[in-house]
């Protein structure tokens, strides 16, 4: 009797261990063939969007904010990941984006690893961490010194890329130094010196989850410097408490009725996704917290069945 109450402790202990095993989320990036990869342009989902649409319009302050293009948001549902769903509400709308844009440094940094142009240390990996992590203006406006401005726009605009694109209303860009000091070069559709669009960050995250910018092994390394926030505030302080098991990638920026945060959440299940918002009010922090258990109630409403995801075209509406 002894002997069998061991063999069936036994099962217990390696059962649990790959239910364990089970419950980890595949390690990222994850790449996508390219005859199963749609870009987030050909994804956009019809029921997400109205969805979108109908939750946010259900808070006056957000509808107003909205009308007055003051807020936008983007999200991608990444549950079935060659298969995203994608939805936006004032997508293409250039906004002060603050410290968020510090991923097109990010960018820029890595390629310059890449092509040799920037001999790659540890102190600027630790740079970059920093820049990223705890957003050192310090870190970012060094970063920016050593690869220059030229090469940041030509990041953005390569067309591997296109994450500043005028034929879809501009999107990431950085044309200042995060310093008191510098010239000032402003985008060229809305002359922002610090810019984002919900729809191009959107599309950095999903190009990175998928591997896709410069190569698999450089989009993993910048999947990394996103990981682990230092700073706990908006979507991270929320989803912390939320889905605390779940890996969090993140850059958010704030300055003065600013404010932007950037997420991908990569959990079980149907908790993988990307959430970006940018909003221009005094209430911004709370709006940003608000945001997250509505947006998680349109990606996994109580007892949803499992989806069946057929990419179309985003089609340009009102909401851009």
């Amino acid at each position: 009797m002894k002997f069998v109450a061991v063999l069936m402790t036994l099962a217990v202990v390696l059962a649990g261990r790959r239910m364990g095993a089970a419950e980890e989320p595949p390690s990222l990036p994850s790449p996508v063939p390219d005859n199963a990869w749609h870009s987030l342009y050909q994804s956009g989902d019809p029921g997400l969007q109205a969805a979108l649409e109908r939750a946010l319009n259900a808070n006056p302050e957000w509808k107003s904010l909205i009308r007055k293009k003051k807020m936008a948001v983007g999200i991608v549902d990444l549950s079935e990941i060659d298969l995203p769903r994608f939805a936006r509400v004032n997508g293409s709308v250039m906004m002060y984006a603050a410290s968020l844009p510090k991923i097109a440094i990010l960018m820029a940094v890595y390629q310059a690893f890449e092509d040799g142009s920037l001999e790659e240390t540890d102190e600027i990996h630790a740079d970059l961490a920093a820049m990223i992590r705890t957003s050192s203006n310090e870190a970012a406006t060094r970063m920016i010194d050593l690869v220059g401005f030229d090469k940041i726009e030509e990041v953005l605009t390569d067309p591997r890329y296109e994450l500043y694109d005028p034929d879809h209303g501009g999107g990431l860009w950085v044309g200042k130094r995060y310093a008191k000091t510098g010239n000032r070069v402003g985008d060229p559709i809305a002359n922002i010196s610090h810019a984002a669009t919900a729809t191009q960050v959107c599309r950095f995250y999903y190009l990175l989850v998928t591997g896709r910018i410069i190569n698999s092994e450089r989009s993993r390394q910048m999947l990394e410097d996103l990981s682990d926030p230092g700073l706990h505030h908006k979507f991270v302080g929320v989803l912390e408490k939320r889905a605390p098991l779940a890996r969090l990638f993140r850059k958010s920026g704030s300055w003065k009725q600013w404010h932007s945060d950037s997420i991908l959440v990569w959990g079980l299940t149907w908790r993988r996704y990307i959430l970006v918002a940018m909003v221009e009010s005094a209430n911004g922090e709370t709006i940003m917290r608000q945001l997250v258990p509505v947006v998680e109630g349109l990606l996994h409403p109580p007892g949803a069945a499992p989806r069946v995801a057929t990419p179309v075209a985003v089609a340009e509406t009102a909401a851009d």
